[in-house]
């Protein structure tokens, strides 16, 4: 994928007079992922799309942790590069996949482009077979008594939810 630089003020880092106040903040946002607003000065507020909170709490997490955060737009179509990118595969899978007809796409000439829903569709489809797979494999685990720590396997899908929610 062909990078860009950043506008310089998309860009951000935190100073290291704000680690502890990123860190409390950190700990607030994983305490209170459900229906998150703003509150302006007035005391008005506006509710929070999942998405826009999302985006908040991987940049406080990222800023916590000292790293510099750039956001910018991506545009809606993308190319077979960007979109190997998004799902950390290399061009030629997600060559493979288009042919497989798993992702949709457009061709012009000999270039291909994918919409940017269709491939986070395809990622949340993947995601899902791969947890149904896990948990499949998990109740049999634990029917076969591999089990010996005495974790059922819902103690075990809420710690795997629990680090996915925190791994996002």
């Amino acid at each position: 994928m062909t990078t860009t630089q950043p506008d310089i003020d998309l860009l951000s880092v935190a100073s290291p007079r704000d680690s502890h106040l990123l860190g409390r903040l950190k700990e607030f946002l994983e305490a209170h992922r459900d229906k998150a607003s703003l509150t302006a000065p007035d005391g008005t507020t506006a509710e929070l799309p999942d998405e826009v909170f999302q985006v908040i709490a991987r940049t406080v997490d990222a800023m916590s942790q000292g790293s510099a955060v750039a956001i910018s737009a991506v545009g809606t179509r993308l190319t077979t590069s960007q979109a190997a990118e998004v799902l950390g595969v290399s061009r030629p899978t997600l060559i493979k996949m288009l042919d497989e007809g798993k992702i949709p796409y457009e061709q012009l000439n000999v270039h291909r482009s994918v919409n940017l829903v269709d491939v986070l569709a395809f990622q949340d489809r993947r995601r899902a077979e791969t947890r149904r797979i896990l948990d499949g494999m998990t109740r049999q685990s634990e029917a076969d008594g591999l089990y010996s720590d005495g974790f059922s396997h819902d103690d075990i899908a809420a710690a795997l939810d629990q680090v996915r929610h925190h791994g996002q």
